[in-house]
């Protein structure tokens, strides 16, 4: 059980993956600006929890679920996996909102 989080995201992200593939929202419209958004954006958001462990605002719940594998203080490393997730889940939920074509009359 001690990787029951990890494997979850990571069936999630696949998942992600799988519609992106099938209905050509992100990664399959265009890999390079894709890349860059996504990196940039799980960036942006461990940057901003490195922030808020700093401030005393943001900690590391205990679970038995997560490894307990830490990349800086209070910061485990299923969050990277949280943050791509999060950030992959938007991008392909736009990509769906702006995929249909505007039809001249």
């Amino acid at each position: 059980m001690i990787v029951l989080y990890l494997v979850a995201l990571l069936i999630s992200l696949t998942g992600m993956v799988v519609l992106d593939r099938r209905f050509t929202l992100f990664f399959w419209r265009d890999a390079r600006r894709a890349t860059i958004v996504l990196v940039a954006g799980v960036v942006f958001f461990l940057v901003w929890d490195f922030f808020g462990v700093g401030l005393g605002i943001f900690f590391r719940g205990e679970t038995d679920f997560m490894t307990g594998l830490l990349i800086a203080p209070e910061v485990p490393l299923e969050e990277v996996f949280f943050l791509t997730l999060l950030c992959y889940l938007t991008m392909n939920v736009y990509g769906a909102l702006t995929r249909t074509k505007v039809v001249a009359a």
